[in-house]
């Protein structure tokens, strides 16, 4: 495994590091994984599927056709 060390490292923000480490009952360097683990984490690829059927509620009782064809009317007024 990897050695990391950091030069100038603010003493501010290792104050706030440590805190954060002991309240997330870790060390300072289980800290310091986590956190960049996260930063650097790769993304979950986004699908368009996972939209499907979002904000479906808000289309009750309105008749698509004739919905854009009001829109599509306000273009020209």
């Amino acid at each position: 495994m990897a050695t990391l060390n950091v030069k100038e490292f603010p003493d501010e923000l290792y104050g706030r590091l440590k805190e954060r480490a002991e309240r997330e009952r870790r060390s300072v360097a289980q800290e310091v994984i986590h956190l960049l683990e996260g930063a650097v984490a790769v993304p979950e690829p986004l699908s368009i599927l996972a939209l499907r059927g979002l904000g479906k509620q808000l289309w009750v009782g309105i008749e698509a056709a004739e919905h854009v064809e009001r829109e599509r009317e306000s273009w020209h007024s």
